[in-house]
């Protein structure tokens, strides 16, 4: 049986990639290592918690020597690196836990796979793949014209986007110095089931199905170029299992749109399916906030070097995989119901090194 090791499981990306992997590879045992900070949650995990080819342990990725026994103990093939604080305005008001995970733990466990590569015999060590998950917000701001590449440089304008930059930056200087075989994946703006209530999408139905006021940062006109989580997953397994060492992946939902549009189109789908709702249309709670700092205009992906090397495109446009998101919240109240009051955060599993 195959073994990855995957960080960040229990997050929003980290558990779809879970149950998507889980539900698809028979022959596939996922070792899940996650510090369940306020956005990892358990309940993320329910569906597969007795599920016998995952094994969750509640750690973290800068404890070395958890890290090493976990790679000594169950060897896997692979390590999928989600692990991340990922929220631009938290990192705005508080820098110092992105530069404590994303670049301190990224060199903790770099150095970990580092060690544990070099002990493997010549056939493993051909096989052993790192694979660093990032964002397109390491490429900074675009004009109303142009894409982002795998060639662009790095910009990075916010604490969080600058932490993801500096862990990329390691993982390249692994690859180059030390010949471990990484691979890295710089994704757009993800949408699905199980996203933490403090981003756009979810955010905005959680606020309309209570009646209260949807904020909208400045103009609105900020662009994103949109990606369904389960898209993000299947492309993530195809470079994972066909990509080359050392090489770059952008991979994007070739959908972008503005802020505004976003949320209207999400009160529209509300409007369809709360018929009985009082507050209809739902578009009138929406309300204009002031921006927040160094907030980036436009971000777009150029995705065609995944598509033609790897044949991977998205399964999902935008209409599809927001539908089913709203319906997904719609139909899971109690999930983000306990996120909001807080009550995901009472179980807690103790570590693993099984």
């Amino acid at each position: 049986m195959r073994v990855w090791l995957v960080t960040g499981g229990a997050g929003f990306i980290g558990s779809n990639f879970i149950r998507q992997c889980l539900a698809e590879e028979a022959d596939l045992k996922l070792v899940n290592i996650d510090r369940l900070t306020y956005a990892g949650n358990l309940e993320s995990l329910a569906a597969v918690r007795d599920h016998p080819n995952h094994l969750f342990v509640n750690g973290d990725i800068g404890d070395r020597a958890l890290l090493k026994a976990l790679l000594l103990n169950h060897r896997p093939e692979a390590i999928v690196h989600f692990a991340a604080e990922s929220h631009v305005d938290r990192s705005i008001d508080g820098p110092a836990n992105f530069i404590e995970t994303n670049i301190v733990g990224t060199f903790a466990l770099l150095e970990a796979a580092r060690g544990y590569w070099q002990s493997l015999d010549a056939d493993r060590r051909r096989e052993f793949r790192f694979l660093q998950v990032s964002t397109d917000e390491v490429y900074g701001s675009l004009g109303p014209e142009g894409y982002f590449t795998e060639e662009s440089p790095y910009r990075p304008t916010s604490p969080y986007s600058a932490s993801k930059a500096a862990a990329d930056h390691l993982v390249r200087a692994w690859h180059h110095t030390y010949g471990l075989p990484v691979l890295l994946t710089n994704c757009s703006n993800n949408y699905g089931p199980y996203q933490f209530p403090e981003k756009l999408i979810p955010l905005m139905i959680v606020k309309a199905l209570a009646g209260e006021p949807l904020p909208v940062y400045g103009d609105g006109q900020n662009v994103r170029d949109w990606l369904y989580v389960e898209d993000h997953c299947r492309a993530i397994r195809t470079v994972l299992q066909q990509g080359r060492p050392g090489q770059t992946y952008n991979i994007g939902g070739h959908c972008e749109k503005t802020n505004l549009e976003v949320v209207k189109a999400i009160c529209t789908i509300l409007d369809e399916l709360s018929l009985a709702s009082p507050r209809l249309p739902h578009a009138q709670l929406l309300t204009f906030v002031k921006d927040r700092p160094g907030h980036d205009r436009r971000y777009a992906i150029d995705a065609d070097k995944i598509r033609r090397e790897l044949g991977w495109v998205p399964q999902e446009t935008f209409a599809t995989g927001l539908a089913k998101t709203v319906r997904w919240y719609l139909e899971h109240r109690d999930w983000w119901q306990r996120v909001l009051d807080g009550s995901y955060r009472g179980e807690r599993l103790g570590v693993s090194n099984a």
